[in-house]
């Protein structure tokens, strides 16, 4: 529903999903920005900047080019709309993710760990951890994770293991 609501979901779409009435919906979307009113003008700030530089960005400067932002299509300008509110959010979270696997990668090889990073799934690093390297890397995964890039909201990492990526979880 957040992101739903936040991504431009109206009263309609909103019922629909929920089965409950547009009324009902309605209120809540009403009480949502009234709760959060700095995500109303976020998405007015993007979708304006968007469409005076055609671009959105990350926090690092990143850009995905919006031919569409000023499109007289309404769905298609929709579209692109909806890109520029997303964009700079998600952009920047792989940005900042991409940072620390560099970071790892680079502590991992000069400690000369066995255990190694094996993949990113969105927002997660999965390892194959030595269990005798379990208490070194945690604290230095949790660092660079956390500190990979300093934004104004604290970055909170938890790290679970176990035998398999659905046991870690």
């Amino acid at each position: 529903m957040n992101f739903g609501i936040a991504y431009g979901q109206g009263a309609f779409g909103l019922a629909e999903n929920l089965n409950i009435s547009r009324g009902e919906a309605k209120e809540i979307i009403d009480n949502y920005f009234e709760q959060f009113p700095g995500i109303a003008t976020y998405k007015e700030q993007s979708i304006a900047m968007a469409k005076e530089k055609g671009y959105a960005e990350t926090l690092l400067g990143r850009r995905r080019y919006l031919p569409d932002i000023n499109s007289r299509n309404f769905t298609v300008r929709g579209a692109a709309e909806r890109n520029a509110i997303n964009a700079p959010i998600q952009g920047s979270a792989a940005d900042i993710i991409k940072l620390a696997m560099i970071n790892l990668h680079r502590i991992f090889q000069k400690e000369n760990f066995q255990s190694k990073m094996l993949l990113q799934v969105h927002d997660e690093l999965v390892f194959d951890a030595h269990k005798s390297e379990l208490e070194t890397i945690i604290p230095i995964i949790r660092k660079e994770m956390e500190t990979a890039h300093e934004i104004a909201v604290p970055l909170v990492v938890d790290i679970n293991n176990g035998n398999n990526w659905l046991e870690a979880h």
